[in-house]
């Protein structure tokens, strides 16, 4: 399969030096609008606004790092470069991951076009840690967030589209010519009982989701 090329500083996937390993959240303060958080802001919680930050750059950053494990779960999965991420960090063995997906969701017209196209470009790749359905409850799996490494955990509102990310036109602030942004928020955490409990119910909506 292709490989996806370290382009830019949130994203470094294939380099091995880059890491979360020591991951700090003021790592991320340079996608916010102000370029750095009050000195009263959280050490291990930090709430980030579509449209306001960079959100893509944001989860982008994050993403490209993993190097042990990734449980997530995403209502809307409709980005390519968040994808192609996900796709070469399912090419390496060294990687444990679990992706759930809603089923009604997967059945969009890009979302579709997206999901076969991994399908076909690495099919065992894609069986083993992909799967779409619902909740446990048959209903829609609605959550919308990841545990990367078992040391950073994500959640919030955003979906992975365009709109629901915002699109930032003009590089590193909002507006622009079709620039799009939905009120979405986007938190980054890393309190250590807050990961743990969250990566638990990920894997349980994984095997759920699989079931049904």
């Amino acid at each position: 399969m292709d490989t996806l090329a370290t382009t830019s500083p949130s994203n470094v996937v294939q380099d091995p030096t880059q890491t979360l390993q020591r991951f700090d959240l003021l790592d991320l303060q340079q996608y916010t609008q102000e370029k750095s958080y009050s000195t009263h802001a959280s050490k291990d919680f930090h709430l980030f606004y579509v449209g306001r930050d960079d959100v893509h750059e944001i989860l982008k950053h994050v993403l490209s790092r993993v190097s042990v494990s990734l449980y997530m779960n995403m209502f809307g999965f409709d980005d390519d470069e968040l994808n192609d991420i996900l796709m070469t960090l399912a090419a390496n063995p060294g990687i444990t991951m679990m992706i759930t997906l809603d089923k009604s969701q997967a059945g969009g017209v890009h979302e579709k076009k997206l999901l076969d196209s991994d399908m076909a470009r690495n099919p065992t790749a894609f069986n083993t840690y992909f799967v779409v359905g619902q909740s446990a409850t048959h209903q829609i799996s609605h959550t919308k967030g990841f545990v990367a490494d078992g040391k950073v955990g994500g959640e919030g509102s955003t979906n992975w589209s365009a709109s629901g990310e915002g699109t930032f036109v003009v590089k590193g602030q909002a507006g622009g010519p079709g620039y799009k942004a939905q009120n979405n928020t986007q938190t980054i955490f890393t309190d250590p009982d807050a990961v743990s409990r969250f990566q638990t119910e990920l894997i349980a909506e994984h095997m759920a989701a699989r079931s049904r």
